[in-house]
Order: structure tokens, then sequence, then C-alpha cells
């Protein structure tokens, strides 16, 4: 008997867009702009004479705290993004998980409020778990992807959420870019007006991911626990399974590999850019926001032009493409930007290859996922996905406290692009494919 073929519905697309819209703000004017350059303000102000911060007993450059606390949290990532994964899967409560993780990441956005002075160790504690709880959410929310539509539609509909997404970071920009740049005449000094920034992508987080809950709807039915085994226990045996099953996936495992790497590069450049302008040119949180804004901008047509050039190719080719620009970004970063207008042109070519390559990626993985096997295939995606670089802030952080050189530190990242470039096209995605389909119950 044939099975039934699955039923995909606008209003449930429409919905899981809106979580692109709901997440992308904290990942853009908190992750990207503000805090790598106000955790490491707190830190310096917390610094011995030496210029050094000691967490945990830990000498660290005060510089590079904000690098190792990104590498930090993805490290926690890399544990706990898998076992939700698992448990989302397992339970068939994909909702549930996303509405929970994302209530728990806006509710620590919000409490960075009340960071000033010298708090830089709750400021990093606040970064590892809003950041954490993001990774999580979206680990469940792109696993829906597979679910909701048809796979000659998933670029596109990958694309259009990275779109929207963009459109919800340049809108939020424009208001903080306004509240920081005229603190003064709201009778407010800069550090209160990025504190409020900081609490409103929280605000912004929380609100818009309920329309998404009332629109997205889980799918099968709960499994029955083992006799004597916990969710956790079963959570943790389903992940070692899922490596031992990707194995039977060759062309799902080199791009997950490819993935990991040069998104690795792609989220660490974005997570320092602002300290590289803040730091290396000098350049206010004012034309820092503007440049992150133009980057946003030119991200959401950006992300419709790479869906255009994937039809045109391949979405592989496509993808390529775009880290070659990457490359091209980190070495005119480290030779050539001197001055504000240099930096904006950095900003706006990475902005213009930033939603294509990671849109593509999104659409591409989830035509290499099992039925069955979304939320834990995508925990091990999401560990290099939004906001999430495992390798690159720790390459940055030990480059930056060596050389004491925030331009030799960007070209270091240079590496995660070639190195995935390399393994990407050794990934046959249409055999790939072919190896799921045939797998299909």
């Amino acid at each position: 008997m044939t099975p039934a073929k699955p039923e995909y519905s606008k209003r449930e697309q429409n919905g899981w867009y809106f979580y692109d819209w709901a997440n992308s703000v904290f990942a853009t004017s908190g992750i990207a702009l503000f805090l790598p350059t106000y955790v490491p303000m707190l830190a310096m102000a917390a610094a011995d004479p030496g210029g050094y911060v000691h967490p945990l007993g830990i000498p660290m450059a005060a510089a590079s705290f904000w690098a190792y606390t990104v590498g930090f949290s993805v490290a926690c990532q890399v544990l706990v993004l898998p076992v939700i994964g698992a448990i989302a899967d397992y339970g068939r409560r994909k909702k549930e998980c996303l509405g929970i993780t994302a209530f728990i990441g806006s509710a620590a956005a919000m409490a960075m409020f009340f960071l000033k002075g010298s708090d830089y160790l709750w400021a990093g504690g606040l970064f590892v778990i809003g950041n954490l709880a993001m990774g999580a959410s979206v680990v469940v929310y792109n696993s829906f992807l597979p679910e909701i539509a048809p796979p000659e539609e998933r670029d596109a509909i990958s694309s259009r959420g990275w779109a929207l997404g963009y459109a919800a970071g340049s809108l939020a920009l424009l208001f903080h870019l306004l509240l920081v740049s005229r603190a003064e005449s709201f009778g407010i000094d800069t550090n209160m007006a990025i504190r409020i920034s900081l609490c409103s992508t929280g605000v912004w987080w929380a609100i818009f991911t309920v329309p998404v809950l009332f629109r997205l709807r889980n799918r099968g039915t709960a499994r029955s626990l083992p006799p004597g085994k916990s969710l956790l226990g079963v959570a943790f045996g389903e992940l070692a399974k899922t490596v031992r099953h990707m194995r039977g996936f060759p062309n799902t495992l080199k791009f997950l590999i490819a993935y990991l790497l040069y998104n690795d590069g792609i989220q660490t450049v974005l997570v320092e850019s602002a300290d590289f302008g803040a730091h290396e040119l000098n350049i206010p949180v004012t034309q820092l926001t503007i440049t992150i804004l133009i980057a946003q901008f030119v991200g959401i047509f950006g992300a419709i032009i790479f869906n255009r050039i994937a039809q045109w190719l391949t979405a592989k080719t496509a993808v390529i493409v775009a880290l070659v620009i990457w490359t091209a970004v980190l070495i005119y970063a480290y030779g050539f930007v001197r001055t504000v207008t240099e930096f904006y042109i950095m900003g706006a070519v990475a902005g213009a290859v930033m939603g294509g390559s990671q849109a593509l990626s999104r659409s591409i993985f989830a035509q290499l996922v099992p039925k069955g096997k979304e939320a834990e295939y995508f925990s091990l995606y999401e560990i290099g996905d939004k906001g999430t670089s495992w390798l690159g802030p720790p390459t940055f952080g030990l480059a930056l406290q060596f050389t004491g050189s925030y331009r030799f530190a960007l070209l270091s990242l240079i590496v995660f692009f070639v190195l995935g470039m390399a393994v990407l096209t050794r990934a046959d995605v249409k055999q790939g494919v072919l190896d799921v389909a045939r797998h299909e119950p």
C-alpha cells in the first residue's frame, strides 16, 4: 500500500518563518553588536594592572574574555543540543521544546539590563544561557523544515525565513541606533542605552515566539520509555544511535563536517567584527550599529539573490561561491580596512553573502536528513548554526592574545573557509538525497 503524501500548510509555513523574525534580533543586536563591545568593556573595568581578568582563577587577557566566552558557550552546546534534539524527536513535543527554550533565552537577554560596572562574569553567564537556549530552540525550529515543505520548496522557504530574520534585525537596529545615538536627549548615557537595547532583544524574542507556537503543530505520537529508563538516558542513547546512523549516509556526514567548519568561520566573523571595529579602528558604537544595519539590509536581498543563483546553478555551487567571497572579505579586512567607509564596505559585502550561505546550507541539509530523525540530525547541525561557533572564537582569542593584533586574529579565521570548501567539494548532494529516499519507511 502506497503511503499517503504529507500535507503542507501555508499557514504553518508562515508561522515557521516568524521564528527567524523572533530570534534574529538577539543574534544581531545582542551577539553581533552590543555584547562584543559591552562585555570587553566590563572585563577591562575588572582587569588587574596587567590587563588580565581571572574568571575561576584562570588568567586571561581582558580583551580576549569575550572570544573565550563564546567558545565556552558553544562547547556547552556541543554537549546539550544533540540531547535536546533527541528529546524532541523521541517525545514528539517539538513545539513545547521550542517554546521552553525560547522563553529561557529571552529571559536571559532581558536580565542583561542589570549588567554594569565590572559585572563581566554575570555578562558571560547570561550570554552562555541565552546562546545555549537560542541554539536549542533553533535545533527544534530547523527540524520542522522537512515536515512543513516538500523538497523542491525548501531552498525558497529557508531563504524566506532568513530574509525575514534580516528584516527583523534591520528594524530593531534602527530603533537601537536611534536610542544609542540620541541617548543624551532621552536623559540617559550610552551604557544605559546599550542595556535597554540588550533587554529589548529578549522582549522582542519572547513576544514574537507566541504566534509561532500557535501555528506550528506536533506530528506523530510519543514513544513509550523502555522500562527503567529516563528520558535523559534515552536521549543520550538516541544521540549515540544518531552518530552511528549517520555513518550510513556518508554524503550527509561530509556536508555536516563541511558546514561545521565554514559556518564556524562565518559566525566568528559576525561575532568578532564589532570587536575588530571598536578596538582596532576605534569606531564608536553608533557607527558600528550602522555597519550591522547595512549588513542586515543587504542580507535580505542576498538571501533572495543566492536562492536565484542556486536555481540557476545548484545550491552547493552557490554556497561555494559565497565561501570564496567570505575568504576575500577576510583578506580585505586584514590588508585594506582602515576607515569607517571601508568598514561599511566590508559589512555590506559580508551581508550580501551571509544570508545566502546560511539559508542554502539549511535547505541542503534538510534534504539529507532521514525522515523521523529531523531534530536529532539538526541538533548536530545547530552546533555550527546561527550565533554559534565552537573553534573560531578560541582561535581568534588565542591569536589576539599572542600577537596583540585584531587584524591577524581576524585573518586566522580563513582556515575555516578553506577547509570547509575542501570538504564540501567532496560531498555529493544528489547522491545523498537518493540515499535518504531509499531509506524512507
